[in-house]
């Protein structure tokens, strides 16, 4: 397969000069205007950030592609699935309260919020992967499949269960109906290390299934409820709770690629990553941490491996935070460095079968060229 081509800007704004003007050259440069959506849905799939969260992207970014669509002749909506676990975003009520209160409205961004999958999570449509070898079909919120283009805006971020959160992660696990995204899951769950425990409860905390409980001062998993989302994984300081299937975390990374084969195949795509506020983990959580990385820029392409490959090649030029979850890992005299940013951020991840995966299915290459606007 040829190299893709990936197009970027930085977040220097001369005076005069905005950053959503910035996003809308990017766009426009990296062929946006190409796409055909005269008198048809688009969706624009983004996260709306959990309440108590503010890493999330501004609604002014969607405005700003919801507008260059609407030029094209485009109906486009803003949208995204709801949560496997309970949280501010468990149904589509307090899912679009949640967004409304995040800043997102028809007013701020200039189009509607349609959440994929439905009231419940469950309007979904099984739809064929192709070239899957994990998945033969993939549950993806009917409301997604039903829009004729597609298109991903991104929050680049890291993550607890899968190293990074950028364009597939937002495509694959953030279109999956509730049965959709326990199916990426299911690979395995966490354990605890008693001897590593100290009972801080954080993971409890972070918990959104209610299913680790204090008996004996240790944590302990009631696995009839435990989701395997992998959030206490990310919350625990003192690396007490793993993931005893040692290729969980890769399943789930090949699974996401397989599963946003199925929603992008077939029907025009574009995708859009903004690398900034760059925290250690999901805008799942409800709250943020500090940045681990400095703000980079937006990339915008058509190919959503090379994208993320891009976005990850850049962070990993980076040069980290240190008030921040991976400076102080790395500050550590007994760390054992990774010499890459998002494992030495999470150790349990394995963000390269994403795209090993992805690439092998032909959503897309790892093999880019990067224009600088």
């Amino acid at each position: 397969m040829d190299k893709s081509t990936v197009y970027f800007t930085d977040f220097r704004c001369p005076v005069g000069t905005s950053q959503l003007e910035k996003l809308r050259r990017l766009c426009t440069a990296a062929g946006i205007r190409n796409i055909d959506m005269e008198g048809k849905f688009v969706a624009i799939k983004m996260h709306f950030g959990e309440l108590g969260n503010l890493a999330f992207l501004r609604p002014n970014y969607a405005k700003t592609i919801a507008d260059l669509c609407k030029e094209q002749g485009g109906m486009p909506f803003l949208t995204d699935c709801n949560t496997l676990y309970p949280g501010s975003r468990k149904n589509a009520l307090e899912h679009m309260d949640c967004a409304n209160l995040n800043g997102f409205n028809t007013i701020s961004t200039g189009c509607q919020i349609i959440i994929g999958d439905g009231l419940r999570g469950t309007d979904e449509v099984e739809v064929p992967v192709a070239g899957g070898e994990y998945c033969k079909t993939a549950k993806i919120g009917r409301a997604i499949m039903d829009a004729d283009v597609f298109i991903s805006l991104t929050h680049f971020k890291g993550h607890e269960a899968t190293g990074f959160g950028g364009a597939i992660k937002n495509i694959g696990m953030g279109c999956g109906s509730r049965a959709g995204k326990m199916e990426q899951h299911k690979s395995g769950k966490p354990a605890i290390d008693p001897e590593l425990c100290r009972g801080c409860r954080r993971c409890a905390k972070e918990c959104g299934s209610d299913a680790i409980s204090y008996p004996g001062k240790k944590a302990v998993i009631d696995y009839d409820k435990c989701k395997g989302c992998g959030r206490c994984i990310g919350a625990c300081s003192y690396d007490a709770v793993y993931n005893d299937n040692d290729s969980a975390n890769e399943l789930l990374d090949r699974k996401m690629a397989e599963y946003a084969q199925a929603v992008c195949y077939g029907r025009p795509c574009f995708h859009i990553a903004l690398v900034q506020d760059v925290s250690p983990n999901c805008d799942c959580h409800g709250e943020n941490d500090a940045p681990i990385l400095p703000d980079i820029g937006m990339f915008a392409s058509f190919d959503p491996v090379a994208l993320d490959q891009a976005c990850a090649d850049a962070c990993l030029a980076a040069q980290p935070l240190p008030n921040s979850q991976l400076g102080e890992h790395l500050a550590r005299a007994d760390w054992e460095c990774h010499h890459d940013h998002f494992k030495d951020n999470n150790p349990n991840i394995e963000w390269k079968a994403t795209l090993d995966q992805a690439e092998k299915i032909g959503l897309g290459t790892r093999s880019y060229e990067l224009k600088t606007l």
